[in-house]
């Protein structure tokens, strides 16, 4: 899918694909582009298969801003440009999209008490809970990251705590990473690569921090 055509209108492009049905004038309105404009890059997006036209409203899925933006990024983009059009729930929802189409069972948003903790993503295949933190991050510095990856750990603890007979692994998801990184033993995972990061989770799990209950 090569987008290099309109690269510098589709960052702006990415704040009108909503989720739910936009149409052309909505799209404009919300990006700041011409009818046009709007019109050329739905239609582009519409042949990627990208979004859906429905009557005149076109319908994006969870996941489908991510995938153009690392398509630009793939491109030459600079990062700190596409990040910004980002939000951290466009990661959670093509972590979970992923998860599904690998036969995992998916929760988004699961919410623990005593104490109150909420987890982005939890995906369970064979007894093994992958619990999945999206992080909006371009960058950051590694004492950031090994705070978000206590966190992270703690908040899996607390699920396993919770779910008689849970086994997880606790992953971070971020944009900024070239490759799998492991932190105290949890890996952080660039969204690019979360789909093969997945598809060899069972070979690898012995790099993992695994957490059970005792």
């Amino acid at each position: 899918m090569m987008l290099h055509v309109m690269d510098a209108k589709m960052i702006r492009g990415l704040c009108g694909m909503i989720t739910g049905g936009v149409s052309t004038r909505d799209f404009a309105a919300v990006t700041g582009l011409g009818d046009a404009d709007s019109q050329e890059i739905l239609d582009m997006l519409k042949s990627k298969d990208i979004g859906v036209l429905r009557g005149s409203f076109y319908h994006f899925e969870d996941g489908d801003r991510l995938r153009v933006a690392v398509k630009l990024l793939e491109e030459g983009h600079p990062i700190d440009e596409v990040s910004k059009v980002l939000h951290w729930r466009d990661f959670e929802g093509l972590a979970a999209e992923i998860l599904g189409s690998m036969d995992f069972a998916v929760m988004r948003n699961l919410v623990l008490t005593k104490p109150r903790m909420e987890i982005d993503v939890v995906g369970v295949r064979l007894g093994i809970a992958m619990l999945v933190d999206c992080k909006h991050w371009s960058a950051t510095r590694a004492s950031a990251m090994r705070t978000a990856v206590k966190k992270q750990v703690e908040r899996t603890r607390h699920y396993v705590a919770k779910t008689q007979g849970a086994v997880a692994v606790p992953v971070m998801v971020t944009l900024y990473r070239d490759a799998v990184d492991f932190v105290d033993g949890v890996p952080i995972v660039p969204i690019f690569q979360f789909a093969s990061f997945v598809d060899e989770f069972y070979g690898n799990l012995d790099k993992m921090q695994t957490i059970r209950r005792d």
